[in-house]
């Protein structure tokens, strides 16, 4: 009769070591390796960031994609217009072939042709991202510093301090925002502040969507300082001696970075959708700086004739909204700490 095998025995101590080195291995990696890890696993994400990047690239590079692709923005071609219609010819040699369905593109005008303008509408896209990143990245940036400062100001010290905070919250988010912007935007003249023409344009957009805008992320960090401020790295630091701006902005400030990085993209579509919508009402970007809310103002009257006009500028708005809330939705899954490896 035959010894027992302990080979039962070994696979169980090999899985058991197994475990262990998976374990080790879980342990000695940081927060931002394993939020990597998550999110370059997360493929509509990174197809989101890949995206976003690509946007930024076009607008930072849009002078140079412009002159190797297209024509200046502001550039007039006519003579390739329908004087009648004012959609682009097919053959402008030849006026009686015809509009062109597809507006005019080809290899030299990547995206058609303006109507009645014929301004290059590769170049005017282009140049319309360079206003709608401007405007939105400006205007979160000034939403998350006023936001964080009152908010983290609010959660710590707590009483008359955060009752007074969040009352102006409330009153903040009840602001019909729109209505004022139109209001300011038509009082303000041409020149004001040291600014004029679309300079003082860009500041105003980004000024009123920041400076209203902001309790949306105070509120979030707000919460997350209730929290933080019960937590023995912070009663460490208070015994130690420290004061309420080093316990603020040393001790719970770096550890809020992750949610407010994380409601910065979602809200950068939100002040994209703002932009293009008073520019579509005309109280933004004055013509005729390309922007793309104004683009599709102008196109509601060549619907029927140039399609193109109105399906260009909102698919530009529509891909840019769509990348940064799925980026921002990988970013927020990544950082989660319920979430598995």
């Amino acid at each position: 009769m035959s010894a027992p095998s302990d080979a039962p025995e070994k696979q169980v101590e090999d899985s058991g070591a197994a475990a262990g080195q998976k374990t080790s291995a879980a342990a000695n990696r940081s927060l931002r390796q394993i939020a990597w890890q998550r999110f370059r696993r997360d493929k509509v994400a990174m197809a989101g960031a890949i995206v976003v990047l690509l946007l930024i690239a076009m607008a930072v590079l849009a002078p140079l994609l412009t002159k190797l692709l297209g024509f200046p923005p502001n550039e007039f071609h006519q003579s390739l217009m329908d004087p009648l219609t004012g959609g682009a010819l097919k053959d402008p040699d030849d006026p009686a072939a015809g509009i062109d369905p597809w507006g005019g593109m080809s290899a030299e005008h990547l995206l058609g042709l303006e109507p009645v303008t014929g301004r290059d509408m590769f170049s005017r896209i282009v140049y319309g991202a360079q206003i709608s990143l401007l405007v939105a990245f400006g205007a979160t940036v000034l939403c998350v510093i006023i936001g964080t400062v009152l908010g983290i100001v609010a959660g710590y010290f707590g009483g008359v301090t955060d009752t007074i905070i969040s009352r102006a919250m409330d009153i903040f988010l009840a602001f019909p925002l729109l209505l004022f912007a139109i209001a300011l935007a038509g009082v303000i003249p041409d020149g004001a502040f040291g600014l004029e023409g679309n300079a003082l344009r860009v500041g105003l957009l980004i000024f009123i969507i920041g400076f209203f805008n902001w309790p949306y992320i105070g509120r979030i960090v707000r919460g997350q300082t209730l929290t933080l401020k019960e937590r023995e790295f912070v009663e460490a630091a208070r015994s130690l001696g420290a004061g309420s701006g080093h316990i603020l902005f040393r001790e719970l400030l770096p550890n809020l970075i992750t949610p407010i990085l994380v409601y910065s993209t979602l809200l950068i579509p939100t002040n994209i959708i703002f932009e293009a919508s008073l520019s579509f009402l005309g109280v933004g970007i004055n013509p005729p700086t390309p922007s793309w809310g104004g683009m599709l103002s102008d196109s509601l009257d060549f619907y029927t004739t140039s399609p193109h006009f109105v399906i260009i500028p909102g698919l530009a708005i529509f891909i840019t909204v769509l990348a940064f809330n799925l980026f921002g939705d990988g970013l927020r899954d990544a950082f989660d700490p319920r979430s598995s490896d």
